[in-house]
């Protein structure tokens, strides 16, 4: 088992409990927290690199290092791993967010049981994209959903009790809906007679679940990930659970476990039942066209900074589920930069957040001014976190959006385009509601003399947003590295095999 190199994404953050279970001193945590996560950032690397050299090479399976364990015979269930372009680009997501939360994490209160929790989340969120195996990957999805409820209720703040209570009761709703999902793709994985299998390859190349049974199953599945992708109108959840958050944990929860969502909604409802996608993907179509409008029309009416992001979150996720169900190569090549993106500009957004009110005590732009004399460097990383996700060239943004947009405008009818060009004009509203942040919070008079007294970054601040910022300004300089690594999981001769156009 430990031979293949997958399986040490999950040991990984189980020593790391293991080890924070021991340490008996704030420096200790520290200590293991950044090790471990120094570590999962060298893993995620090397794999990516053994990866490309894989398929340069000639490596034309549609996902590597796949290995399978027997867990339960009865019912044929595995632990199966494997992973492809985009399994790797979210692991290295992953890693990174979790080494700049560590971070921006390092005057938490009862530091100890608050990594405890944080590292079980991500190994849920580690488990999950390296499964392969629906009845693991639905297991490591509960484990990074369930640690949510106590990092928000005891280590948050605001209305934390009802926020931590919204949350899990509306995740735990579509993981309902999920499970029956799941099951029913189990009970038709195979011809009749046939071995019954959660091994997603399996069922892709068995193609025996019946189109009447996708169009049943297909709603089920899309529905329970969207719930976590915050698509229409079930996203109320985030915004409140955002508000509410430690900074790590709406770092990780932004910045990677709503990307479950998005990565479930293609690896099991897409890629299980393209039938039942070709034909009921305009319904959902509709819903996250709302979600990617609606939360930027949000986002400009709200004025805590918090609730900005978290609006501004529905949106950009919104923009995800929208281009993946567009079902051609070039949008869901932009849904997985947009995943990624998002995932790093929206972490280094919350981890300002945190640091700004570590030092203002409040979060309110109404009651801020003039910061960017006061403390330039987050100011600056405040900008530049705005100037992603508003499409600045250059950026990560940039590079997303306009994959997404050239992608969905391949569908030459109008109801295709209408939507394409509402979407593109979020855009625009999203511009607005950063400059107007940028301007009251950055600029102008400071509104509270006691302002003038806050200090700038420390070095461990630094840290973790120059991680976020270099990582940002890397998809931006340099899109075709990370298009090539996702590319062939997109290619057309793969769509083919799944029955995609």
């Amino acid at each position: 088992m430990f031979e293949n190199p997958l399986i040490y994404f999950v040991v990984i953050p189980l020593l790391m409990l293991g080890g924070l279970a021991l340490c008996k001193n704030i420096k200790q945590i520290r200590a293991v927290a950044v090790a471990g996560s120094v570590a999962l950032i060298g893993l995620s690397v090397w794999l990516l690199v053994d990866y490309l050299a894989k398929r340069a090479g000639g490596a034309t399976d549609p996902m590597l290092y796949v290995d399978s364990w027997m867990w339960f015979e009865p019912l044929n269930i595995h632990l199966a791993v494997g992973v492809d372009g985009i399994s790797i680009a979210m692991l290295l997501l992953s890693s990174i967010i979790v080494f700049a939360g560590s971070f921006a994490s390092w005057q938490i209160s009862d530091p100890k049981a608050f990594f405890l929790w944080l590292i079980l989340l991500s190994t849920g969120v580690f488990g999950f994209f390296i499964s392969i195996d629906l009845f693991t990957m639905f297991m490591f999805y509960e484990v990074a959903l369930i640690p949510m409820y106590l990092l928000i209720g005891v280590w948050g703040s605001g209305n934390k009790n009802y926020s931590a209570m919204k949350l899990t009761l509306m995740l735990m709703g579509g993981s309902a809906f999920l499970m029956l999902g799941l099951i029913g793709i189990y009970y038709h994985s195979a011809p009749e007679g046939g071995q019954l299998t959660w091994n997603i390859l399996d069922i892709v190349k068995n193609d025996a679940i019946p189109h009447g049974w996708q169009s049943f199953l297909f709603p089920m599945t899309f529905v329970g990930f969207g719930v976590l992708g915050a698509m229409f109108p079930f996203h109320t959840w985030s915004p409140d659970g955002h508000a509410s958050a430690p900074t790590a944990v709406s770092m990780l929860h932004a910045g990677v476990l709503m990307k479950l969502g998005g990565y479930g909604c293609f690896r099991v409802a897409i890629y299980l039942m393209p039938y039942a996608a070709n034909e009921l993907a305009w319904i959902f179509l509709v819903l996250t066209g709302i979600s990617v409008v609606y939360g930027a029309f949000s986002a400009c009416v709200q004025t805590d900074l918090k609730y900005i992001n978290a609006y501004s979150s529905v949106s950009h996720c919104g923009m995800v589920l929208f281009a993946i169900l567009m079902l051609n190569t070039t949008a869901m090549t932009g849904a997985i930069m947009q995943m990624l993106s998002h995932g790093l500009m929206t972490a280094l957004f919350f981890a300002l957040i945190g640091m700004i009110y570590g030092r203002t005590h409040t979060r309110d732009i109404r009651l801020m001014g003039g910061l960017m004399k006061i403390m330039p460097f987050l100011a600056v990383c405040y900008v530049i976190a705005g100037m992603a996700s508003l499409g600045l060239p250059g950026l990560s943004g940039f590079v997303a959006e306009m994959t997404i947009f050239v992608g969905s405008f391949q569908h030459t009818d109008m109801f295709h385009r209408v939507f394409t060009i509402a979407a593109c004009a979020a855009i625009v509203i999203t511009a607005v509601y950063i400059l107007r942040v940028v301007g009251k919070l950055l600029f102008g008079p400071v509104q509270d003399k006691h302002h003038l007294e806050l200090t700038d970054a420390t070095w461990w601040e630094r840290t973790s947003t120059v991680t976020l910022i270099i990582c940002v300004a890397a998809i931006g300089c340099f899109p075709n590295f990370f298009n090539e690594l996702i590319n062939f999981t997109f290619s057309p001769e793969i769509f083919k095999v799944i029955g995609l156009n």
